[in-house]
């Protein structure tokens, strides 16, 4: 096994996050596709491009490990739903004009999975993450207040992401096979919507001589691109390193929806992210005096 070279992990983690925060670049360019089709094409063109790339990049073993393991592959079927559900959520929300909401969803993405651990695997919560998870709930709750509404674009795609990762991590599965899997086994779900929706933009022969097709094509290699260069990067980083370039996606996508797209930053809104960002700063201190103490 070739030694880790940091610097090269830090390379192929900013791609991966700066890939995924520029990601409502690409949604925008087909916006005038319905989100569930954009999702519809993302799982068929990863599903292709992914089974192909495993021909390359090869993984041993790994198809009879899950043969081996039905269990597996109904978490991978649960889990590709999940993700499904993500993906969906976050196209209508760069598509409808609610990027704000999808940023503040993955900022509190990291202090859902804290939640989830104590709430599922029992794990127990240290006092500065306790703090951390108050001051989000006390982000959101003002925003519940403030606007009378539930975040729900922020919290369906924190709650499905953090569940995506919960459920994977009981199917100990590499990332590239397991996404082709979960791709894969929604492709009957895909090409059956796509059969029942003749009217829909694909299915017309006019619209694959527009650039719009080659955009809805390149779904696949702009989903396991950044998934390629997170993979690599996670052998070079120490895991805590790579969580906390995480906050660069949403912050991109923050920056484009205000300043690129011209999305409105309420009053209430900036408090809730205020507290969210106290929160990742207390989280993160408490990550790094972790650290400290295992030395």
């Amino acid at each position: 096994m070739p030694a880790a070279n940091p610097r090269h992990g830090y390379i192929l983690g900013l791609s991966a996050y700066i890939i995924w925060g520029l990601f409502p670049l690409y949604f925008k360019a087909i916006a005038s596709v319905p989100a569930v089709e954009i999702i519809i094409h993302r799982v068929l063109w990863s599903a292709l491009f992914g089974g192909l790339l495993l021909l390359v990049w090869k993984h041993p073993g790994w198809w009879r490990e899950l043969r081996d393991n039905p269990r597996r592959l109904a978490i991978l079927a649960l889990s590709g739903t999940l993700i499904a559900a993500n993906w969906l959520t976050y196209v209508w929300s760069v598509n409808s004009g609610h990027m704000v909401e999808a940023s503040l969803g993955y900022y509190i993405n990291p202090l859902v999975n804290v939640l989830l651990g104590m709430v599922i695997l029992g794990e127990r919560l240290r006092r500065l993450q306790w703090v951390a998870v108050g001051l989000a709930t006390l982000g959101v709750a003002q925003q519940v207040w403030q606007l009378g509404s539930v975040p729900w674009i922020s919290l369906v795609l924190a709650l499905t992401f953090g569940c995506y990762g919960l459920i994977r991590k009981q199917a100990p599965v590499k990332a590239l096979p397991g996404l082709v899997v979960e791709t894969w086994m929604l492709v009957p779900i895909a090409l059956g919507w796509l059969l029942l929706n003749p009217g829909a933009h694909s299915a017309q022969m006019a619209f694959w001589s527009t650039s719009e097709a080659w955009w809805l094509v390149a779904a696949g290699p702009v989903t396991l691109i950044p998934l390629v260069c997170f993979n690599a990067a996670a052998r070079h980083l120490p895991y805590t390193s790579l969580g906390f370039l995480q906050y660069i996606a949403p912050t991109l996508v923050l920056l484009q929806a205000v300043l690129l797209f011209g999305e409105h930053l309420s009053p209430s809104t900036l408090v809730a992210l205020v507290f969210i960002w106290a929160a990742l700063v207390v989280y993160s201190v408490d990550i790094w005096l972790s650290i400290r103490k295992r030395r």
